[in-house]
């Protein structure tokens, strides 16, 4: 279950990127708004939602919430690596998600095209800076 968390992860990592390029491009050059648009901001969605899905099933079987079950919150915390892991990642991932599906509710209610690539550059965007900030880099690269 981990190594199809980390494999998901390059896949919902590359299409956040690419929306959130996408977006900034579209809105700085005042592009229409096209189905390729839309279609990037859904599997954006679509994909992160599947990564969370994969992600809660791999937290609850991780040795890392039984130890947490085992010795507790504060144990935990104690430890960098472990309170990334089991605190800091899932909690940030979350709230990434979260902006990912107000992003998309919030640029179907746009009528123009650069309130839609607005709405995706700073909501997809702001997820993405909290995705970067809490991979755990030194265990996903390996």
């Amino acid at each position: 279950m981990k190594e199809v968390h980390s494999y998901w992860a390059y896949l919902v990592l590359a299409v956040l990127v690419i929306t959130v390029v996408n977006a900034i491009v579209g809105y700085t050059s005042k592009k229409e708004f096209k189905d390729k648009d839309l279609r990037l901001g859904l599997f954006t969605l679509i994909f992160s939602h599947i990564q969370l899905l994969i992600g809660l099933g791999w937290y609850f079987m991780s040795p890392v919430y039984k130890n947490m079950k085992t010795f507790g919150v504060d144990a935990v915390m104690e430890f960098e690596n472990s309170r990334l892991l089991a605190i800091e990642h899932p909690i940030t991932m979350l709230l990434a998600i979260a902006l990912i599906t107000v992003g998309w509710s919030k640029h179907k209610k746009q009528e123009e095209a650069q309130g839609k690539f607005k709405t995706f550059a700073i909501f997809y965007g702001v997820a993405l800076v909290l995705v970067l900030s809490r991979i755990p880099w030194n265990q996903w690269i390996q």
